[in-house]
């Protein structure tokens, strides 16, 4: 048994779909982050699910890892092949398989992206809500249990996926859930599916929840003198229930990255982005208590937008922060940080992390979906520095341990991979062995994506 047997098998199968080119392979071996190019043997693209269960079947029967393969825009290296084998590339199966408007659901393949879906979606009135920044496939996005801006409002992957289909790690193919709103038939294997990060089984199809188009978007930028007046502002508008649909933050350093790279003349200082959905009246009604709030701390500049080219302009800008900051340090890499805080913990979280930062000598931008208690800090370090790397990891290792110890989590929204493997047994306890044994129960020879999520011993 080898993974030479592995691909001549699949060769048979797939002809010129498997692909074994140095630039191929290469493209698959890298990460949006610091993790070093580890690219797999060989590049399977498969067309259908049946193609896939025969692919994970030949695998199995030679004892060759697989890993499945979207967008490539995750950020904790979960598709490097850190032992070889073969990446499962879904671009090849990105359609939408049905849309029933009336159930306001719809069935696609993994590879199609949230923004293809949206735009698939533009003549219903209906719309794919989760928004992680990035132009993420779909099967990714629920590998990695992903949210983003609008998950203060619209919940996360784990809220919108109602049913999925999985090949298992010998060949077969099963259906989790239904195209019905709730279940107490068994076990929850679409729950257990997401978040799993192609460790237990790679995902084929996937029934997602809709919503219906707003009658009235407004979104906004609001500058505040400290970070401290920003997250009290938050903290103040959710406590009084006003309905959000994005509420995000940006401290000085990231603001002066995004008017670099974006032609933005933001106030250099610390900024929430908002955004409220709903009727004309409630948003109106909305707009005017959030402003009240900020101004009780401070909050000035407000700049309101309406027109649907102006929001765009706006979130585009939010969203393409993260390589505003990367190009604020010319040549730099990212360690990115992503805890997640209960929101009363949220002001000390993030004062701590920025006293942190100002003590270190790397700069550290921060951002993130505050709505949620969720932040990043984009740790900029020069990838030929051992002594910058030590810092970043310092201050990495610092956030997670204070997200911890303030009852939170070492990731909201990007995943574990290789990234926070160190963290799972801190944060899950004897709850990191249960997801062993299951993961040894259902993947027996360890071929998923191999030393991701858990740590399998022998």
């Amino acid at each position: 048994m080898s993974i030479e047997t592995a691909l001549h098998a699949l060769r048979s199968l797939l002809g010129d779909r498997l692909s074994l080119s140095k630039s191929d392979l290469d493209t698959h071996g890298q990460s949006e982050s610091h993790f070093a190019v580890t690219p797999p043997d060989a590049v399977a693209y498969p067309q259908n699910t049946g193609e896939v269960a025969q692919i994970v079947a030949i695998c199995a029967d030679h004892a060759c890892p697989v890993m499945g393969y979207g967008a490539g825009t995750s950020l904790e290296g979960h598709t490097s092949a850190i032992q070889g084998g073969v990446t499962v590339d879904f671009r090849n199966m990105a359609e939408v398989v049905e849309v029933r408007a009336e159930d306001m659901t719809v069935r696609v393949q993994p590879g199609i992206t949230r923004e293809a879906l949206n735009d698939a979606l533009r003549a219903t009135g209906l719309f794919f809500p989760v928004d992680p920044g990035a132009n993420a496939s779909l099967g990714g996005m629920a590998s990695t249990r992903a949210s983003g801006t609008t998950a203060v409002r619209y919940g996360t992957m784990r809220d919108n996926v109602l049913a999925l289909e999985v090949v298992l790690a010998d060949g077969r193919i099963i259906r989790t859930g239904s195209g019905a709103r709730k279940s107490s038939a068994g076990y929850d294997l679409t729950a257990l599916m997401v978040g799993s990060e192609g460790t237990l089984g790679l995902i084929t199809e996937l029934t997602l929840r809709l919503q219906g188009q707003p009658e009235a978007v407004a979104a906004a930028t609001c500058a505040f003198g400290t970070i401290d007046d920003a997250i009290a502002a938050v903290t103040a508008t959710i406590a009084m229930g006003i309905p959000m649909a994005r509420i995000e933050f940006l401290d000085t350093a990231s603001v002066v990255a995004v008017n670099a790279h974006s032609g933005a003349t933001f106030p250099e200082t610390p900024h929430l982005m908002v955004e409220f959905h709903g009727s004309d009246t409630g948003v109106a009604e909305h707009v005017a208590r959030f402003g009240e709030v900020a101004e009780d701390f401070g909050g000035s500049d407000f700049d309101w937008a309406t027109r649907p080219e102006d929001r765009t302009r706006l979130w585009r800008m939010r969203h393409h922060a993260y390589w505003a900051i990367l190009g604020w340090r010319k040549g730099a890499k990212a360690i990115v940080t992503d805890v997640c805080v209960p929101i009363s913990a949220m002001a000390q979280a993030i004062a701590e992390t920025h006293a942190d930062i100002d003590a270190s000598p790397i700069p550290a931008p921060i951002l993130g979906h505050v709505g949620d208690g969720n932040f990043h800090a984009i740790l900029l370090i020069d990838p030929d520095s051992a002594e910058e790397r030590a810092v970043a990891k310092d201050l990495s290792n610092r956030m997670a341990d204070r997200a911890l110890a303030l009852g939170g989590t070492v990731t909201g929204e990007h995943g574990v991979g290789m990234g926070k493997l160190d963290f799972m047994g801190a944060e899950h306890g004897a709850g990191w062995d249960v997801m062993a044994s299951i993961k040894r129960a259902m993947d027996p020879q360890n071929i998923l994506n191999p030393g991701k999520v858990v740590r399998i011993n022998g």
